[in-house]
């Protein structure tokens, strides 16, 4: 591994800690509305990327295979879903939107749990940056670093307002320094998940299709399940709409242009 591919690895930890840094600069709460902007754009950076960024690729390279190229990015994508599914069911953890604790009973602090719950969402992200950057470093035409490091800059951006949107609830109950370490530990994840499906993937290479679509089917997961309906509650939901808009054009263009 070089250091352009570490480096990549570690754009979207540094977009969650710059996130988390508000915590230090801003003196209240994120306003309602910026928040559901924020998650809007964070659910359309996510869309964009699981598509141009993974899923198209996984079928691209299954192309050998003929009319069933769709198979691998299916597989794939059903897998990554239970996946989080799973994780959802098994960890306890916490939605401040909602003010409801999800899966196993827990006596666990609600700081504790509201990080877990920022953690489990920040896995397939790391993981998608470790597979595109393994399939790059592997030969494979449809795969290139400049992509890699596009998916891992327009996460970075999507990052900054998830860190931010851990770190500042969390200020009155922690105090401002430790609201900060709760969300860079957070985002801790990413790298180290980046790390491990880099290794896998390198070893797996002729699985590569499918753990795209795994990473890309985990990621929607998250979309669907957390950050669309949080972004559409209560009033001015089209604010998260325009997020999404804004989020999902961003990372289209930065994947075709740098793709």
């Amino acid at each position: 591994m070089d250091i352009c591919t570490l480096m990549g690895m570690l754009i979207p930890f540094v977009g969650t800690t710059s996130g988390a840094a508000c915590v230090l600069l801003m003196k209240g709460k994120l306003p309602g509305m910026v928040q559901k902007t924020m998650l809007g754009f964070a659910a359309g950076v996510m869309v964009a990327a699981s598509v141009w960024s993974l899923l198209i690729p996984a079928m691209d390279m299954s192309s050998h295979l003929g009319k069933l190229a769709f198979i691998p990015a299916a597989v794939g994508w059903i897998l990554g879903i239970l996946f989080l599914l799973l994780l959802d069911h098994a960890i306890p953890h916490f939605h401040m939107e909602k003010g409801t604790q999800e899966g196993p009973k827990s006596r666990w602090k609600k700081s504790t749990m509201l990080m877990l719950a920022v953690t489990i969402h920040n896995i397939p992200e790391g993981a998608s940056v470790g597979i595109v950057m393994a399939g790059a470093a592997a030969g494979e035409t449809t795969l290139t670093m400049t992509g890699a490091i596009a998916l891992s800059v327009g996460i970075a951006i999507q990052n900054f307002p998830e860190g931010a949107i851990v770190s500042l609830p969390l200020k009155e109950e922690l105090g401002k320094k430790k609201a900060l370490a709760m969300g860079v530990l957070s985002g801790v994840v990413e790298p180290v998940a980046a790390l491990i499906t880099y290794f896998l993937a390198t070893y797996l290479t002729p699985f590569i299709p499918y753990t795209l679509a795994f990473a890309a089917g985990a990621m929607l997961y998250v979309v669907v399940e957390e950050l669309i309906p949080e972004s559409a509650e209560g009033e001015h939901s089209n604010v998260g709409t325009i997020g999404f808009a804004i989020g999902f054009m961003l990372m289209m263009i930065l994947d075709v242009a740098l793709g």
